[in-house]
């Protein structure tokens, strides 16, 4: 007869069995007990589970916090009380106003309505169309006095040749590269604003064209910071790119941050950022 627990309360098969078969029972149970107790212990930080398997320890109601003297409060998300809001001021600028007066007397009808006060509020919109589908028109033309041909010169505000504009693609350059949003949702976005379908090779060329763009003065950032700046701060951390890990280097103080992708952390990298004798002979 197997050393095993009868699925089912029988006491006759129980009896049956020896007092060494009872002994290596019980051994079994004592040591299941063992690890269910264990294992409620155990979560995500305490083990490999998913943090998923957290919520299942956790209680719905939330437990009264003791009272102690000179106990802190928790603070509340949001302003605190006393805190003078950025915006409560208005916003600087207005872009257009928009008059609100009554028609008429809700109590009589009458249109002859005085003046008594003015209330001025400003708010932040969100326009219909905030992207503007421009189609400008260049005109070329020949003088009648000396034959001379001449064009006009494109507007600042495009660039010939690409269909996204100076200003769209410094957005589209600021939520990649600052927001990190993917091509995909910069295509939904563009789609939501303005109404108008970019490919996804479109925003990548775009990417690289302001990465381009901005290389010359990143640069002359770096080179202004090795000749200039007398105290930085420098620090670096691990970066993958593609699987591989890389490291970022920062260079800041409270008036510019300069960012520096790099294969090592080495003594090198440092040299290379800011010159073997940084600081010396600088005031």
């Amino acid at each position: 007869m197997t050393n095993r627990v009868p699925q089912e309360s029988n006491e006759d098969e129980l009896y049956q069995l020896s007092k060494e078969q009872l002994v290596e029972i019980i051994k079994k149970l004592q040591n299941e007990i063992t690890r269910l107790k264990e294992s409620l212990n155990l979560d995500s930080k305490t083990s490999s589970k998913p943090p998923s398997s957290d919520i299942l320890k956790k209680s719905e109601k939330k437990k009264p916090e003791p009272e102690t003297e000179g106990t802190k409060t928790k603070r509340k998300p949001g302003g605190q009380p006393g805190h003078e809001g950025k915006t409560r001021k208005g916003f600087g600028r207005f872009d257009r106003i928009e008059i609100l007066r009554p028609e008429a007397c809700p109590n009589c009808g009458g249109t002859h309505l005085a003046g008594i006060n003015v209330e001025v509020q400003q708010v932040a919109q969100l326009v219909a169309n905030p992207i503007e589908i421009v189609e400008y028109h260049r005109h070329h033309c020949q003088c009648t006095h000396c034959g001379t041909s001449c064009s006009a010169t494109w507007s600042d505000e495009m660039i010939p040749g690409q269909d996204l504009g100076v200003r769209l693609q410094a957005l589209l350059g600021w939520l990649g590269n600052y927001a990190h949003m993917p091509y995909a949702k910069m295509r939904e976005l563009l789609f939501e604003l303005g109404g108008i379908d970019i490919g996804e090779g479109t925003l990548v060329a775009t990417n690289q064209r302001v990465a381009q763009a901005i290389e010359p003065p990143v640069k002359a950032l770096g080179t202004w910071v090795q000749n200039e700046q007398p105290n930085v701060h420098v620090d670096e951390t691990p970066w993958s790119v593609k699987g591989v890990k890389e490291w970022l280097w920062v260079i800041a103080n409270s008036n510019f941050c300069l960012f520096h992708a790099a294969d090592t952390r080495s003594r090198a990298e440092l040299e290379h950022l800011l010159g073997t004798e940084y600081g010396c002979g600088q005031k």
